[in-house]
């Protein structure tokens, strides 16, 4: 049986590449850019959606997610896990702080790149940076907090009334009570915070649908990084659906994505052209703990992938 996930997400690309025009972006990258994109994948068919033309982290993705569920802002959870993928955006607080009297480490994304005695530099000071984080309470505080970011907004909505008003939790109750509702929505799209974000949300919004006793997600995003972003999105919100289908007795039934500005960026050109030369291989399957009952109680040891064998990592610089 031919693998569609893959194979969903790798016609997109060659799409891009195609069809993409290039376009300037606030990372001072470039990109080959497109509008407006939607993709379909059947999460009852063949196995889990994870990429196996390359290896998908899939422990970061678990942990991240998990750190939405908590309502999290602070990376120190993150790192405890071994997970870096938001070390950027807090180190880029720390460094532009009157705080840091470090090596001057601006546009350090990009120059990490092409100079590596500056990238030495780098690496001395972002470990300096994560040790801070997980050792020193009121420098994890200050510098390791992205503000209201997913965590905050998904768990801790702020209304206009002043009240916080918990969208997963409502999420839930619904489709519980009323699974027919048009309504079962969380967004994370707050104009108000966005100066308060180290980075606006690119995935702003989700909602669910449940017929036959089968729960859908579709996931909107204004931003898609569409070779290191898209395939973690994928598995994140597939996971999501996993966990909510799990709480509300159901089974799973689609997952969609949605995107507007799809983007490969500049560098990363190579990288999707050797992922497009791959053979997709045989999807792995989840595993759930069925003792947990209530997703806030999901750690990371009661999430597992079973049968995961792809091809190998193909890594790519991340523009910040």
């Amino acid at each position: 049986m031919t693998n569609q996930v893959d194979e969903t997400y790798l016609t997109l690309g060659r799409q891009i590449l195609t069809n993409g025009v290039q376009k300037g972006d606030r990372t001072g990258t470039g990109t080959i850019s497109t509008f407006g994109c939607q993709l379909r994948f059947d999460l009852q068919k063949e196995g889990f959606p994870i990429m196996t033309t390359k290896r998908v982290a899939f422990k970061l993705i678990a942990s991240e997610l998990l750190w939405f569920l908590k309502g999290d802002t602070n990376i120190r959870y993150l790192l405890q896990n071994n997970n870096h993928i938001w070390d950027e955006w807090g180190f880029k607080i720390w460094v532009e702080s009157d705080e840091y009297t470090g090596p001057d480490m601006t546009d350090f994304g990009l120059r990490c790149q092409t100079d590596a005695d500056f990238n030495r530099l780098y690496q001395e000071q972002m470990k300096i940076y994560q040790d801070n984080v997980l050792q020193d309470d009121a420098f994890a505080k200050k510098f390791g907090d992205l503000g209201n970011v997913y965590g905050k907004q998904w768990r801790k909505w702020q209304g206009a009334d002043g009240q916080e008003y918990d969208q997963i939790q409502y999420i839930i109750d619904e489709i519980k009570r009323n699974p027919d509702s048009r309504r079962l929505l969380v967004s994370a799209w707050s104009a108000s915070e966005m100066a308060s974000q180290a980075l606006p949300p690119c995935h702003y919004a989700f909602q669910f649908y449940v017929v036959d006793g089968k729960l859908s997600c579709m996931f909107n995003m204004r931003s898609v990084d569409y070779f290191l972003g898209l395939a973690f999105n994928i598995t994140s919100y597939a996971l999501l659906t996993y966990l909510i289908a799990h709480e509300c007795g159901l089974a799973v039934g689609e997952l969609v994505f949605t995107g507007a500005d799809v983007h490969i960026y500049a560098n990363h050109i190579e990288q999707v052209k050797e992922q497009l030369s791959r053979t997709p291989k045989k999807l792995p399957t989840l595993q759930l703990n069925k003792e947990k009952s209530s997703i806030f109680d999901f750690e990371l040891a009661d999430i597992t992938l079973l049968g995961y064998e792809p091809h190998p990592t193909i890594k790519a610089p991340v523009a910040v």
